[in-house]
């Protein structure tokens, strides 16, 4: 008698990855379960199906959805897992209904199993599970696993804390930064940049809010954010009842590029932002000095706030975050902001944290490296582990600068990404400490290798960086200088990226440069004609850093001068494939390469395509 079938369709799984080196893909299977086990099979056309998985429904041990803020990078979003034996089958539907429908029918098949009491309701990644951190892939789950029901129930929420519930009975408002698909019934729809009250923030992970119209529901807290309104007088940067002279003197007594602060107008309810430059003046105006801007308000009903015209904001608080990072108009963006009191030469304050700060006794510095931009990379020894550490020679890098890029280290964290242990900023030269990755630089291992790098290497490295690259974009974070050079490979071959010395984080994708000193060889046509940096030039240098791979490290146009590249990339001509890259690869490149920005794909769909490629 043969087994009855409960289900079939067509969904998508991720590779189990049971090889250390094999990449992270997708692919899309058709799935039947029966009575007696789950297959999944690669369906041809005009071909018979190739069967390519079979799980005996005895040796499953759980079935739940799987609750995660990664970006999924396929085409069905709606992830549930299947545990079985040591291993984890992660299937992806192509909505929540249809996932239900498969972990209902799942479960009630082995209810009578020798079943798991805890499971992980988040991704195995990277050495990790990413919802408790731990490396052992066997580990114990974190969460009650529930045998019945259509899907997971979520913890009842901790004691209240008054550190982490509301200090005030003021409404607290955010407003969504992305948008959100409910997966459970207890979930809410986010839309971007509309607002939600927090009914309850109690729970670290998912908060309870409720929408304008009066659904209530859980999100994740981290694709929200606080709303700003224009009570500054708790914000570092405002000064009440400083004159115009004053600013003047406080500013000028700083003696920073940018410094800042925002003050009383003579004009009751006024407020002006008044900035420090040495740029010498278009107008024979004399430096250094102090320029003073109005903040205005528009006429409408809810007015904006600006100080160019151009750029409209909800609140002040928003309009300086804005210009914090971008000039728009101004004589130089806000830099570093002053406060009355503050002596000649601030300290770091974000990096004198516990957190942050390296004790320089917990540090041992080791033989060189290699050089940077702005000094020696050494190796060293922090609390018995091998880290590499940047050195910021003086006078390459001013205070301020440093403050930036190790604030920038700070924002960002993905596996993909180098890690950045602490600073070092009570000593001169001032150190960044980074994790030690022992294949070192991409470009240089490569070249060391020539001829004994595989195809599937090569691919897993591109889709190294391309997953990186999509997290960077996924959180308006550029990098600017993105090349072999600047990436470098672990013991396992794992491929991370690096020296984020030219990134900035931009709130609106798009970063003006005033300096004529960019990589041109890696460089979009908008970077070389108007120094105009975004997401998408940064892909135009992953096509490059794929050209560098599959090349095996050559450096591209190589027997051309930087003049001679940009009169070939004004007529239209591309680098050529190379001899080891496949004709699929090579169309990405060249899709990199488009003359037009917005022509150019996204790196979540650049990883996509990338794992499509790659072999299970």
């Amino acid at each position: 008698m043969y087994p009855r079938v409960i289900l079939k369709g067509i969904l998508y799984k991720k590779s189990q990855q049971k090889r250390r080196t094999s990449p992270c893909n997708y692919k899309e299977r058709y799935f039947v379960l029966n009575t007696e086990d789950l297959t999944y099979s690669e369906r041809r056309p005009g071909k018979k199906p190739v069967l390519k998985g079979c799980i005996e429904l005895s040796r499953i041990k759980c079935v739940e959805t799987v609750r995660s803020d990664l970006p999924i990078p396929c085409e069905y979003k709606y992830p549930f897992q299947v545990v079985y034996d040591s291993y984890h089958l992660y299937v992806f539907a192509p909505d929540n209904d249809c996932r239900l429908k498969w972990v209902r029918a799942l479960k009630e098949e082995t209810k009578c199993n020798n079943l798991e009491k805890n499971y992980h309701p988040d991704f195995w990644g990277e050495g990790k599970w990413r919802c408790c951190n731990r490396t052992d892939k066997l580990a114990t789950g974190c969460s009650d696993y529930y045998p019945s029901g259509c899907a997971s129930k979520k913890p009842l929420p901790p004691t209240p804390n008054a550190e982490r519930r509301f200090s005030s009975q003021e409404l607290r408002i955010v407003v969504a930064m992305k948008n959100f698909i409910p997966q459970e019934f207890t979930d809410i729809a986010l839309h971007k940049d509309e607002e939600y009250t927090v009914i309850d923030c109690s729970e670290p992970n998912w908060w309870t809010v409720r929408d304008k119209h009066g659904h209530v529901g859980t999100v994740p807290c981290i694709y929200v954010k606080e709303k700003l309104s224009n009570n500054i007088e708790h914000f570092e940067w405002y000064n009440k009842n400083v004159t115009r002279t004053e600013a003047e003197e406080l500013l000028t007594a700083v003696d920073k590029e940018g410094a800042f602060m925002v003050r009383d107008s003579r004009h009751a309810g006024v407020y002006t932002v008044s900035v420090f430059t040495k740029a010498p003046g278009s107008n024979g105006e004399k430096y250094p000095r102090v320029k003073h801007y109005k903040i205005r308000e528009t006429e409408d009903e809810e007015p904006k706030y600006y100080l160019a015209e151009k750029y409209l904001f909800s609140s002040i608080p928003e309009l300086i975050t804005y210009h914090q990072h971008n000039a728009a108009g101004l004589i130089t963006r806000l830099r570093h902001c002053v406060s009355q009191g503050q002596g000649k030469s601030p300290r770091i304050e974000e990096l004198e944290s516990e957190e942050w700060e390296i004790d320089m006794e917990d540090l041992t510095l080791g033989e060189e490296l290699g050089s940077g931009q702005f000094g020696l990379v050494l190796q060293g020894l922090y609390r018995g582990e091998k880290v590499a550490v940047k050195t910021i020679r003086e006078g390459a890098m001013s205070e301020e600068e440093f403050k930036e890029e190790a604030r920038v280290m700070m924002k960002v964290s993905h596996p993909k990404l180098v890690r950045l242990y602490g600073v070092c900023t009570q000593q001169s030269p001032m150190y960044l400490v980074f994790e030690f990755l022992k294949n070192g630089c991409l470009a240089e291992y490569l070249r060391s290798r020539k001829g004994s790098v595989s195809q599937e290497t090569f691919l897993g490295m591109c889709l190294d960086v391309s997953e990186a690259m999509a997290y960077l974009e996924s959180s308006n974070f550029i990098h600017r200088d993105l090349a072999a050079r600047n990436c470098l490979v672990s013991e396992d071959l794992v491929v991370k990226v690096s020296d984020f010395g030219m990134t900035r984080f931009v709130l609106d994708d798009q970063y003006t440069s005033y300096t004529s000193k960019f990589p041109v060889k890696w460089s979009s046509p908008e970077v070389i004609r108007y120094n105009k940096f975004s997401s998408k030039s940064d892909v135009w240098s992953f096509g490059v850093l794929m050209w560098e791979v599959y090349s095996e490290g050559r450096l591209p146009y190589e027997c051309r001068t930087n003049g001679e590249v940009v009169e070939s990339l004004n007529a239209g001509l591309r680098l050529l494939k190379p001899r080891l890259c496949p004709e699929p690869v090579y169309q990405l490149m060249q899709w990199c390469w488009k003359e037009k920005p917005e022509d150019r794909p996204s790196f979540v769909l650049l990883f996509h395509e990338l794992a499509s490629l790659a072999d299970i």
